[in-house]
C-alpha cells in the first residue's frame, strides 16, 4: 500500500478539519463543529460482519464509523452563505443502547474564526434538513440573547418545513419560536446565492435538500446526509438507519452517485470522517469515493 493510500484510510477515521475548494469565483469551506461516533451495524442495518471486516478502513480504533459534523461556507465577492450549522456545545458519552457512540461538538465558531468569518457577516444559513446535529448553533442563542447569526435569513425547503418537529429534536419551545421567525421557505430550483441552487431530493426526510455550486466549467455537489459513509458510494443500496424512507433514500443515492461520477464534478459529504469533499470515480468492483488532497 504506497503512503498516499495509507493516508487516505487515515482520513476515513478521524474528524474533519478545515479543508477549502475553488468552484469558479467561489470559495466553499468545511467548518468543523466536532464528531459522532456511529455504530456500523445499527446505521447501516444491511450490512454484516463480513463487511466491515473487509473495510476496516473506515472504522476508528474502536470499531465506529466517524461522522464529521459542521458546516459548509459558501464565499462569493465579499458575501457569504453558510449551509448547515452542526450541533452546536455538546459532548454525549456512548449509550449502549444507541446507534450512536460518543458526540462531540461546539466548534463552529472557532473554525469560521479561522476561516477570517465572523457569524454577523453570515447572510443566510441553508439547511440540508432539520435534524439536530445539521441545526445546532442556528438555535442556540447569545448571552445577548439573539440568535449567534443575527442578520442571517434560515433557508428551508418548504415540505421540509412543513413537516417540521423542532421539538422532537430536543429543541425548546423559545428556541423554535426564535428560530421560526428568521426562517424563509425555499422551492426546488431556486437560486438562493450567487451559483448556488436547491434540489429537493427528499429520502432521509420529508424534504431532504442538496445544494448544487457551480462555477467555473466545475459543479459541486452538497448532498447532506443522502450518503453518511463513503462506503454508500460502492453500494447505494445500504440505507442508513435514520432516513425516514429508506426506499427513496436509495434512489436517490443510485441518481446521486450517477450524477458524482460525471466530469468536473466535486461531492461534498458532510459526515464524511476527514474526506469530505471528493470524486466517485469507477473502478472494476464498482464506484468509489476519491478524496481530493486539499
Amino acid at each position: 500500500m504506497t503512503n498516499t493510500a495509507v493516508d487516505q484510510d487515515e482520513r476515513l477515521r478521524r474528524p474533519a478539519r478545515i479543508r477549502s475548494v475553488q468552484v469558479g469565483d467561489t470559495r466553499v469551506s468545511f467548518v468543523p463543529d466536532g464528531a459522532i461516533q456511529g455504530r456500523p451495524h445499527r446505521w447501516l442495518p444491511d450490512t454484516t460482519d463480513e463487511t466491515w471486516a473487509a473495510h476496516p478502513q473506515y472504522l476508528d480504533a474502536s470499531g465506529h464509523l466517524v461522522a464529521s459534523i459542521g458546516g459548509l461556507l459558501v464565499e462569493n465577492g465579499g458575501r457569504a452563505l453558510l449551509i448547515d450549522a452542526g450541533w452546536g456545545p455538546v459532548s454525549l458519552p456512548a449509550e449502549p443502547e444507541s446507534p450512536n457512540g460518543a458526540v462531540h461538538g461546539g466548534a463552529l465558531l472557532d473554525s469560521l474564526a479561522e476561516l477570517g468569518r465572523r457569524p454577523e457577516e453570515i447572510e443566510a444559513v441553508a439547511f440540508t434538513h432539520l435534524h439536530i446535529d445539521h441545526l445546532g448553533w442556528a438555535w442556540h442563542l447569545a448571552p445577548s440573547g439573539q440568535p449567534f447569526f443575527r442578520r442571517a435569513e434560515y433557508l428551508v425547503a418548504e415540505p421540509e418545513w412543513h413537516q417540521r418537529d423542532l421539538l422532537a429534536q430536543g429543541i425548546s419551545e423559545e428556541e423554535a419560536a426564535a428560530l421560526t421567525l428568521r426562517v424563509r421557505t425555499v422551492a426546488d430550483g431556486q437560486e438562493i446565492f450567487p451559483g448556488v441552487r436547491v434540489q429537493i431530493t427528499g429520502g432521509h426526510t420529508a424534504g431532504h435538500t442538496q445544494y448544487v455550486i457551480t462555477g467555473g466549467g466545475t459543479r459541486l455537489i452538497a448532498f447532506g446526509d443522502a450518503l453518511h459513509s463513503p462506503i454508500q458510494v460502492d453500494h447505494p443500496e445500504w440505507s442508513c438507519l435514520y432516513d425516514q424512507d429508506p426506499v427513496q433514500a436509495a434512489e436517490h443515492r443510485r441518481r446521486l452517485v450517477a450524477e458524482l461520477e460525471q466530469a468536473d464534478t466535486i461531492g461534498f459529504g458532510i459526515h464524511f470522517a476527514d474526506a469530505v469533499f471528493g470524486q466517485v470515480r469507477r473502478d472494476g468492483t464498482g464506484s468509489a469515493w476519491h478524496p481530493l488532497n486539499v
